[in-house]
């Protein structure tokens, strides 16, 4: 196994895995610094696991910052993947994207430590000096397969009971208990792949790259047989906090026309219009939202201004899988499937559009399964607006209170009102980081791609809705 110049070259080959404990590989990948140092020039090191631009030592490894955040992400959200060729797809900056399978494999091969992840899902491991480790073929199996999630989660089950791990701020559960909506185990296999089944409808043959697009999902069976817990009452002044929001959202269906004749074709300038209209109509309620807060007149109109210029994005995406996800899954829905992308079109769909239609998704599944309701939608909403972290604030400290207080509200309501979904809470606060990183994504895609996103994602969650 062997680096090239450009860093891309390192893949597995004959499943040979290279011996971590090497006094060559210890010096590349942990005492090594970031920098390759020559006597003529400085050269940037590359990431181990896809050639990219590296940021550091992560986990035990040099690596990228989209290798490092992909491997948090798949451990801390037990995910299981499947490669559809031979589990020997190329890692580069370009591919590493198209099998979400080999990447992860090529995390565990390099030697990227999964103990040195954060049981609270914050940045920053828990040591900094913690190395490379080498584990056997027989472990990083069970751990592509699922299995040892399995066996954690049994064990945590049996171990921890109700108990509550979560705290304000990060919108991850520190449990170890598997979330009803992500853990991957399943016995139902899911066709997602709503771009690649629009290819092939349109072009009659299908993509010669197949996108792992979602890891199986769970329906974690009901806690029918645990111990329940007397039930409890919530605190009049919580509902009264809870009323007051929900007093500020406007729950009327959009007033933008979607509804089209007949056989009417729709071309991508046509929708590309009307999901601005549409776009624009949310925005305008998301600004009439924040002034009717109940802490309106708390805050200064600069800190108003910084947080709605910063989250405005998430609290359209927010609204639009919640409050009017009927209209956009549904009436939105019927208008792209008269759209017929061309052949240019499809060609162009780029690898960064086709992970924000997958994160999309299962962001979809997710909101769908939990059965998110008014209450707890918009205390997700407020916490999710409340970031103390945005930067140009005057009055942070008070953020941050005001921003622990509704949290506290949502998981008191939570708790109250499904005493025996015990993780409920943290499975709707860890969707929180993921709607920023969709929300800061899907700003960046290219204007043209839009429509032929939107088509993909809505066949996608309305064929499985049918299903179902």
């Amino acid at each position: 196994m062997a680096l090239d110049k450009s860093g891309a070259g390192m893949q597995p080959s004959s499943g040979k895995r290279p011996d971590l404990q090497s006094e060559g590989f210890k010096e590349h990948a942990v005492f090594g610094t970031f920098f390759c140092v020559s006597d003529d020039h400085v050269d940037h090191r590359a990431c181990l696991i896809c050639g990219d631009r590296a940021t550091g030592l992560h986990y035990g490894i040099i690596s990228c910052e989209g290798c490092k955040g992909f491997f948090k992400r798949s451990i801390c959200n037990k995910r299981v993947y499947r490669c559809s060729r031979d589990k020997n797809c190329v890692m580069s900056r370009k591919q590493r994207n198209r099998c979400q399978y080999c990447r992860l494999l090529k995390c565990l091969q390099m030697g990227m430590n999964r103990k040195a992840i954060r049981e609270d899902g914050m940045p920053g491991g828990r040591n900094k000096s913690i190395g490379p480790v080498q584990i056997s073929d027989e472990e990083i199996e069970r751990i592509m397969s699922g299995q040892e999630f399995e066996e954690e989660a049994n064990t945590s089950w049996s171990n921890n009971g109700d108990s509550d791990h979560s705290s304000p701020g990060n919108g991850v559960s520190e449990s170890n208990q598997p979330s009803p909506v992500s853990t991957p185990s399943s016995n139902r296999s899911m066709d997602l792949n709503g771009f690649n089944s629009l290819r092939e409808q349109y072009l009659g043959a299908q993509s010669a790259t197949n996108y792992q697009y979602l890891p199986h999902l769970f329906n974690f069976p009901a806690h029918s047989a645990m111990i329940q817990s007397p039930p409890r009452r919530l605190d009049p002044q919580s509902l009264i906090i809870i009323n007051q929001l929900l007093v500020a959202e406007d729950m009327e269906p959009l007033t933008t026309p979607m509804l089209l004749e007949d056989g009417y074709k729709v071309t991508q300038s046509e929708l590309f219009a009307l999901l601005c209209r549409i776009a624009d109509e949310l925005l305008f309620r998301q600004i009439t939202w924040v002034k009717k807060l109940p802490f309106f007149h708390d805050l200064s109109i600069k800190d108003y201004t910084c947080l709605l210029s910063s989250t405005w994005q998430e609290l359209i995406l927010l609204s639009s899988i919640t409050t009017y996800n009927k209209q956009i899954f549904g009436d939105l829905a019927d208008v792209t499937s008269k759209y017929v992308p061309t052949e240019a079109e499809l060609n162009r769909f780029s690898e960064e559009s086709i992970e924000v239609m997958e994160r999309l998704i299962y962001l979809y599944r997710k909101f769908s399964q939990l059965k998110v309701n008014n209450e707890e939608y918009a205390c997700m909403k407020v916490v999710n607006f409340l970031n103390q972290d945005i930067p140009g604030l005057s009055s942070a400290s008070q953020l941050e209170q005001l921003n622990k207080r509704y949290w506290f509200v949502c998981q008191e309501f939570t708790e109250c009102r499904f005493p025996h979904q015990h993780t409920r809470f943290s499975d709707l606060m860890m969707c929180l980081p993921e709607v920023r990183y969709i929300a800061g994504k899907l700003v960046n895609v290219p204007m043209e791609q839009l429509p032929l996103l939107f088509k993909a994602l809505l066949h996608s969650c309305k064929s499985n809705v049918s299903k179902e």
